[in-house]
């Protein structure tokens, strides 16, 4: 029986708030942008019912996270930054498993480089970031932020329909939880700065450095058709680079294993339980 999350606050600025759920070996995973911690695994709880003390937190900026200060912003070196506090105040010493999707995909290897004997395993939902900044990409990215400012939530979700190109099969429920996410940010003008700032941001230089990352690693890829903003070919360019990753996704036809929070969860149970036998 899992007991009810356990909240915490990390001081410091900014202020960083989260919550831990189960007993066990201890897990943190990081969320993506404009995403809050719940948009990881999307509420499930058959993570920590499967033995293992979760922990996820709001990046800065998101969720009920507080803005980056004065002097500070929102790129890859401050994110990182932001981990190693809910690190040392959730985990401590010893090892763990990391996680995230996305933005929490590339923090997480970030951090992996700069720390990888505190890993027990890696796990890495839709990484996106090859080495290389497209011109293109950033249009996009400004445009979402624009239509933030200007338009709100409504804005938003209006500019994602708009120029995301989804495919009708899973326009609503796409639409459905970009609104559902943007209502629990707090702070919209944060959001609309590290919209700006973390495409802009390398959370390392290219894909070479990750043949030195030899954790356990399991890379999870969206199909193309229904997450076209998480391509599958990145994340295969993953598996490929890390010394000693596999890939997983979803059956044809099926919505993208990133979306479906029990059947994530339950993948991610049974490689930790793997990753915990082979370090026996």
């Amino acid at each position: 029986m899992v007991g009810e999350p356990r909240p915490f606050a990390v001081g410091g600025a900014p202020a960083l708030r989260g919550e831990t759920a189960g007993e066990g070996p201890p897990v943190v995973l990081c969320h993506g942008i404009t995403a809050t911690r719940r948009y990881v695994l999307h509420g499930s709880k058959a993570l920590p019912r499967a033995g293992y003390a979760v922990t996820t937190y709001d990046a800065r900026g998101h969720g009920e996270s507080g803005p980056a200060p004065v002097g500070e912003g929102y790129g890859y070196p401050e994110l990182v930054g932001d981990l190693e506090r809910v690190v040392e105040s959730q985990v401590g010493d010893g090892k763990f498993f990391l996680g995230g999707h996305s933005m929490g995909a590339h923090t997480a290897v970030a951090y992996g480089l700069r720390h990888p004997d505190r890993l027990a395993g890696l796990v890495l939902i839709g990484p996106v970031f090859t080495g290389a900044i497209e011109p293109g990409s950033l249009r996009y990215w400004d445009g979402l932020a624009a239509a933030l400012e200007a338009g709100g939530v409504d804005g938003f979700v209006a500019y994602i329909d708009r120029e995301q190109g989804i495919d009708p099969r899973w326009r609503d429920s796409v639409l459905r939880f970009t609104r559902e996410r943007l209502l629990l940010q707090r702070h919209p003008e944060a959001l609309a700065v590290a919209l700006r700032e973390v495409p802009r941001s390398r959370p390392y230089g290219s894909l070479d450095e990750l043949g030195s990352l030899a954790v356990p690693t399991l890379v999870v890829a969206s199909n193309d058709d229904a997450d076209p903003g998480h391509p599958y070919e990145s994340a295969a360019a993953y598996a490929r680079a890390l010394p000693n990753a596999r890939l997983l996704s979803e059956a044809e036809g099926e919505s993208p294993l990133a979306w479906q929070g029990g059947k994530l969860s339950r993948a991610l149970a049974t490689f930790y339980a793997e990753a915990l036998s082979s370090a026996r």
